[in-house]
């Protein structure tokens, strides 16, 4: 028997699409687990649908399609496409787990949270003939011998350094009331045994790697552990972290020592008291630009997260943002719309007051606007957005910024005309 597994093409958005070259960004892991999960007696593809167009004449006996939630227009015209066919389309991911029934309108059945402990029964079900509608996780998954993701049925050619992914724990110890990762992995903090992300890492036989963990130091005392065990791999690698990782020297100078060269970071706003509204005011504002200055000094650079459109927000903000970030010479900056991914508490709260102004997911890829904001405008939200992220990166305040030490120059500089590549896109 064959499976399909499609990644679909996001319509819109500056995030995950493909390079005029052909390149793609990091590797998701989603659906080469997924094929690593099933059953040898299975032939399994994994057909990404950015590069090669969908042949709804596929001999294929099952489709499986995950995808974000800006990706799920054209996800469900793809199951639509092979469902026209006679062939049977099993949908997973969290836009299809915060919104089955919705899914269900597109897919034979769906799969509810983390597949793991359910794939192969699905596969059997539907072997019998006795598929199910819903699939659905009850417990979070076991992270210990989790199968090793299936890379090379991906096309290598597509992909540079970001290739090499991979996971060493899942969730985040921290309950943010915009994000989809709690609402999809819980906040559970859950890690691999070290020696198992090693023994992985060392059968990639690559050398540099991102970690694909949610916040690769939500738990200290683990995360000391496996970056002394990545020392002697003379690895470069970076992940997403909290601000928290100022507060522990020993913590910073192992992140480095052990090849971490650099660290998403979310900072989200420069308000204490919109963190604090965010459920999110372990982060300490007072503290950013001490904490940019001792996390730079360890030899880590930083890329810097921030949200727009928040309740605490006024037109003013994106100027003091752009300020903070020359000011604290800032290695490089994401800077996002705030969108109400359905299943987090944004969503529920902005639902309910009557704010969600478009339900096109297409346009939930945090550079535009769907609700309304409370201390602007819709227009100057986005004007504001693209603003600042062309003033960010216009040449000049690039090299501003690069030039603050020759360590690390070299990825900063790199890093930096990304961005500017999108932010050249930009209205």
């Amino acid at each position: 028997m064959k499976l399909l597994l499609i990644l679909p093409n996001s319509e819109r958005g500056w995030w995950g699409k493909v390079s005029r070259s052909g390149k793609a960004g990091f590797v998701r892991l989603s659906l080469p687990t997924i094929a690593a999960l099933t059953p040898p007696e299975w032939e399994v593809e994994i057909l990404d649908a950015r590069v090669t167009p969908v042949d709804y004449n596929a001999n294929v006996d099952l489709v499986g399609i995950s995808a974000y939630t800006n990706e799920i227009p054209p996800a469900y015209a793809i199951a639509d496409g092979f469902r026209k066919k006679g062939v049977t389309v099993v949908m997973g991911g969290v836009h299809v787990s915060a919104l089955p029934d919705e899914a269900l309108k597109h897919a034979d059945s769906v799969v509810i949270g983390e597949a793991e402990d359910l794939w192969a029964k699905l596969l059997q079900d539907f072997k019998d003939g006795l598929l199910k509608d819903k699939y659905q996780a009850h417990s979070l998954t076991n992270m210990k011998n989790m199968v090793i993701p299936r890379r090379e049925l991906l096309d290598r050619s597509m992909y540079g350094s970001g290739f090499n992914t991979l996971q060493s724990s899942r969730g985040c110890p921290f309950d943010c009331d915009y994000c989809a990762v709690t609402a999809f992995f819980g906040n559970e903090f859950r890690t691999r045994p070290v020696e198992e992300v090693v023994s992985e890492i060392k059968a990639i036989g690559a050398k540099e790697f991102f970690f694909m963990d949610d916040n690769i130091i939500g738990r200290p005392k683990y995360a000391k552990k496996l970056f002394k065990a990545l020392i002697p791999l003379k690895l470069t690698w970076g992940s997403q972290a909290s601000i928290t990782l100022a507060r522990d020297p020993e913590l910073m100078e192992l992140y480095a020592k052990s090849g971490g060269t650099y660290a998403f970071i979310g900072f989200e706003s420069l308000s204490q008291k919109t963190l604090e509204k965010l459920n999110k005011g372990w982060n300490s504002a007072d503290e950013y630009a001490d904490s940019i200055k001792k996390i730079q000094k360890a030899g880590i650079n930083i890329v810097a997260s921030f949200v727009f459109g928040l309740d605490g927000d006024d037109p003013g903000v994106f100027r003091r943002t752009f300020d903070f970030i020359m000011k604290n010479k800032v290695d490089a900056a994401q800077y996002h719309i705030l969108t109400p991914l359905p299943g987090t508490r944004t969503y529920s709260e902005m639902d309910k007051d009557g704010r969600i102004t478009n339900r096109d997911w297409s346009c939930y890829h945090t550079g535009e606007v769907v609700y309304k904001p409370i201390g602007m405008t819709p227009e100057e939200l986005l004007d504001g957005y693209h603003w600042i992220f062309k003033e960010t990166y216009t040449a000049k305040n690039i090299l501003k910024r690069a030039l603050r030490s020759p360590r690390g120059l070299k990825y900063r500089i790199g890093a930096n005309l990304s961005y500017r590549n999108k932010a050249r896109k930009m209205p």
